[in-house]
């Protein structure tokens, strides 16, 4: 029986370094290692083709670095392989494989990545069990798409669907899909599909032929994170106007709306007058709407049922592809919209 073969592109990333005492920074033996750490553990049932066209860290990533990658999986010949496997950094996994998730959302075979929470040679990473993970999915779903693998400490490999994946819980770097629902996990090498209701079928996963968004990104946008006392009347934009201002919303789907420095309100009022754009998220759409949010300025936009990170994806996609920050918010492109949970 023919060897199946996966084309892995390395990316650099905390799975891509080595430490030396205390300091972590890119390793070029690094690809060698992975797949001979991979061998010793699974044997040698699997080929693989590598590239690699870019080597950072995840947090230094530029918007030319993106497009290599992007162009990288596009011009490569897939025709051999039984899927694709991306190794990323940690720190900016979440966005690439949202934004992955929308410009390959039609891609015919999977497209996983992978990362690490410590270097390969620390015995606490879970690098390996991660590459192992994303393999085996691979040479077992006939499904196309983006998709991450990701074990956290304790637990299987779970395979999250690129569109729900969320961003990491602070200290810790675990890795979750939105509502908690993965898509599938790693068991014993085995695929065992997740049956909640708050995901998609299979079968529509792989009959998924949902026109992609344009690749281009436009960086210009503003983040809001809500948090207590947060001060409004601090953002200036006579010297950097942004394209775009997204507000990520406390969990209920609020923000402070009364006084003055703290009002939101107000401040959308002088985004209105500087002609930015404002993006409400996350919003669930079934959800039951606080007396605070009511009368919200005409210029605001809200993004419902996406994830916040999924929100930046389609709002930077947008505004790259030369249209209104909003524009996406309501095509559902990869099953991004997240069902409101029956109780």
């Amino acid at each position: 029986m023919a060897k199946k073969t996966v084309l892995v592109i390395f990316t650099g990333g905390t799975i891509g370094s080595d430490c030396e005492g205390k300091s972590i920074s890119l390793s070029g033996a690094s690809k060698k290692a992975l797949i001979e750490k991979y061998r010793e553990y699974a044997g040698d049932g699997v080929d693989f083709e590598i590239l690699t066209p870019i080597n950072i860290l995840s947090e230094n990533v530029q918007p030319a670095d993106l497009k290599k990658l992007y162009d990288c999986v596009k011009e490569a010949d897939i025709s051999r392989c039984e899927g694709v496997i991306i190794t990323h950094g940690t720190d900016t996994l979440c966005f690439t494989v949202n934004w992955f998730s929308q410009v390959f959302c039609s891609f015919p075979k999977p497209i996983v990545f992978v990362s690490a929470l410590y270097p390969l040679s620390d015995r606490r990473s879970n690098g390996l069990k991660n590459f192992a993970g994303a393999v085996d999915f691979i040479t077992q779903a006939k499904l196309g798409g983006v998709y991450c693998a990701f074990a956290n400490d304790g637990e299987n490999c779970k395979i999250h669907l690129g569109s729900r994946l969320v961003y990491p819980d602070e200290i810790n770097g675990f890795y979750h899909s939105a509502l908690g629902a993965h898509f599938a996990e790693i068991a014993d090498g085995k695929v065992i599909y997740n049956s909640s209701p708050l995901l998609p079928a299979v079968n529509a996963v792989k009959e998924n032929a949902a026109t992609p968004c344009e690749s281009a990104l436009c960086d210009k946008i503003m983040l809001i994170t809500m948090r207590s006392l947060l001060n409004f009347s601090v953002y200036d934009f006579d010297n950097v106007k942004p394209k775009a201002v997204i507000i990520e919303l406390s969990h209920s789907g609020t923000v402070c709306t009364e006084g003055e420095a703290l009002n939101f309100k107000l401040f959308a009022n002088y985004c209105k007058a500087c002609g930015v754009p404002v993006v409400l998220a996350p919003v669930m759409s079934r959800a039951g709407v606080y007396a605070s949010m009511n009368e919200i300025p005409e210029n605001v936009s809200i993004a419902y049922d996406l994830t916040i990170e999924m929100t930046i994806v389609k709002i930077m996609s947008a505004l790259g592809a030369g249209l209104s920050a909003d524009a996406y918010l309501n095509r559902e492109i990869a099953f991004e919209k997240i069902p409101f949970p029956v109780v």
